[in-house]
């Protein structure tokens, strides 16, 4: 049984796309091993069918983390036994590329976004000099990529001359939950906006939504926002100094079962991602396809690959406007608009049927696939 050692630099808790992978390897005949961290208040895994190794390190964030997670995944891949790397982003390239490199092995890269444009770089010029510099050395000297859309695909293609395997993150198909709002305490008469996700950070919309909320009538419209993110605790000082406690609903990061729980009761999903840098732009995030498998329709901001995947699908409408009156406005009238939210319901759930992973996964087998021939 070949093995395959998977590095990614969470705490393995949430990252459904690598699970997914993981899962899909395992299927495939692959001993496998996912590593990454372990925080303080990293909740206890559940049972899985691949290994997992969390690394307890003296440093949480910033340069001394990626310093110490990279020079300790090194040592632990060198003196590990297995037949293939499988790096996550760029955080974790280097040690594998080292790795494989010194031991002759293949290597396996996926880049989950656009890394060195995401806005925490963009806004550090130096720090983004120096992931920039990694990726520029190793890049070009790779032979089997995977990325997330078609858009950073052709980016790194025209960067390095590399043609990449574009696997979506789209999720497996499950059945829905039978739930009711009474149990998951939601309110039953309002119309539910949903965002969800583990990056609520800045420039995704949020502190525009809660601004539009305040115009919005308190007695038939709820925000409910369910996952983790920089941009939290401002939004909520935002409801508490707006006095709009009662339509704005916060529930921490839960397991993907009990997320679908929250998904198939709310009217409407959101993603509103601005075109505020590189990686934004060219994104194409989770929600939008956890939403869809759930039969949700969606409202969204006009970013190209989101906006192809709205229009070609039929599952919602875009909003090009995001100041609080406007807002409000799209808000109110997608949500009052059953005729059109039916038929978003309807084609959502004729589009699940083709953006699932089980017809995804093929694209990502056929890489291993290549990766494993002599």
């Amino acid at each position: 049984m070949k093995k395959v050692i998977v590095s990614v630099t969470n705490d393995l808790s949430s990252d459904q796309r690598v699970h997914r992978h993981c899962e899909t390897l395992v299927a495939l005949g692959f001993d496998v091993l996912l590593v990454g961290r372990q925080y303080k208040n990293s909740v206890l895994l559940s049972q899985r069918s691949y290994s997992c190794k969390r690394m307890k390190l003296c440093f949480s964030k910033g340069p001394f983390f990626y310093a110490e997670y990279n020079f300790r995944l090194f040592f632990f891949l060198l003196f590990q036994r297995f037949d293939l790397l499988l790096s996550n982003d760029l955080d974790t390239l280097l040690p594998n590329f080292l790795v494989a490199t010194l031991r002759s092995k293949k290597l396996v890269y996926d880049s989950h976004e656009f890394y060195t444009g995401v806005p925490e770089l963009v806004s550090r010029p130096r720090v983004q000099r120096i992931w920039l510099s990694i990726e520029k050395y190793i890049f070009p000297k790779l032979k089997y990529v995977m990325t997330v859309n078609d858009s950073i695909a052709s980016i790194y293609k025209e960067l390095y001359g590399i043609s990449l395997t574009v696997v979506r993150n789209v999720p497996a198909k499950r059945p829905l939950p039978n739930v009711t709002r009474t149990q998951m305490g939601l309110p039953l008469q309002k119309k539910i906006i949903l965002m969800q996700g583990a990056g609520i950070n800045i420039d995704r919309g949020a502190e525009e939504i809660i601004e539009a909320m305040r115009l919005l009538s308190p007695d038939d419209y709820a925000f409910l926002i369910v996952g983790s993110g920089d941009v939290l605790p401002q939004l909520k000082k935002m409801v508490q100094d707006y006095k709009i406690n009662e339509q704005v609903i916060f529930v921490d990061k839960v397991p993907m079962d009990v997320l679908m729980c929250y998904t198939v009761l709310a009217d409407v999903g959101v993603t509103m991602d601005k075109d505020t840098n590189v990686n934004y732009r060219y994104s194409l995030p989770n929600k939008l396809f956890d939403y869809i498998q759930c039969g949700l329709p969606v409202l969204a901001t006009n970013l190209l690959e989101v906006q192809k995947i709205i229009t070609q699908y039929k599952v919602g409408a875009i909003v090009d406007d995001l100041s609080p009156m406007a807002l409000a406005h799209s808000l109110s009238s997608f949500l009052n608009d059953e005729e059109a939210l039916m038929a978003c319901k309807r084609n959502a759930k004729i589009a699940a049927e083709e953006l699932c992973w089980e017809r995804e996964k093929m694209k990502f087998e056929q890489v291993f696939s290549n990766a494993t021939k002599v």
